[in-house]
């Protein structure tokens, strides 16, 4: 008989992967907000919302080792707890990609981003947040998979998953665009391998929301 997995811990590990998601939503917004205000002559606040990531950046860390010190040694589990830490990290890695991407920009902030790629830009930067708006309601819904095993909102579960992948999907279109304009624009040589980067590390944030979806995929596949 499945014993209900939120029932065997005084704290479910799922309210601090819930805290965490919130954390790296959080994070994703202020991204949005730097490098809207990097593209923006007007704006002056790219280097405060840089922080801002590593401020939320350091949170998270906290939340993350809160979760890892807090797991019970020696209780049965219907998952393994190393697959929680697995999402943990694919979670924790968003945060860590947004915080590389601000750090390249800022990098090389003169002459910045070509203004022939500011609107791709702006629109590879919605795609990939939108798969990072899924992570915390996947975490809800999935903490009321294990309170229940019910099929019905396993299937929740997995429906939030599939729109995750899909969702990284159109973000690495996004990112195929700005790295076919970068390479064949009239530009230098060292602004051309820096947009191709930003692309790739715009993207992993993507790329580890999905992976995430898949960690989770695992745990309700049991």
């Amino acid at each position: 008989m499945r014993l209900p997995f939120l029932s065997m811990f005084m704290t479910s590990p799922f309210d601090g992967l819930e805290e965490h998601a919130e954390k790296v939503k959080e994070c994703a917004w202020t991204f949005q907000q730097a490098v809207e205000c990097h593209m923006s002559e007007r704006c002056q606040r790219f280097e405060e919302l840089r922080k801002e990531i590593i401020r939320l950046e350091h949170e998270a860390d906290a939340i993350k080792r809160r979760i890892r010190g807090h797991l019970p040694k020696g209780t049965m589990l219907p998952v393994d707890k190393f697959q929680i830490f697995r999402y943990l990290r694919e979670q924790d890695a968003v945060i860590d990609s947004v915080e590389d991407a601000l750090d390249w920009i800022s990098y090389r902030s003169d002459p910045g981003i070509p203004k022939e790629l500011h609107n791709d830009f702006l629109l590879f930067v919605d795609a990939v947040i939108d798969p990072i708006d899924e992570l915390s309601r996947m975490v809800i819904e999935a903490r009321k998979y294990f309170q229940n095993y019910s099929e019905g909102q396993r299937a929740v579960v997995k429906e939030i998953i599939r729109s995750l992948r899909q969702q990284e999907h159109n973000a690495d279109k996004f990112e195929d665009i700005i790295k076919e304009k970068a390479l064949n624009m009239k530009i230098d040589p060292v602004t051309v391998f820096h947009m191709v980067r930003l692309a790739e590390t715009i993207g992993s944030i993507a790329d580890h929301a999905e992976n995430a979806g898949d960690m989770m995929r695992a745990m309700v596949a049991r």
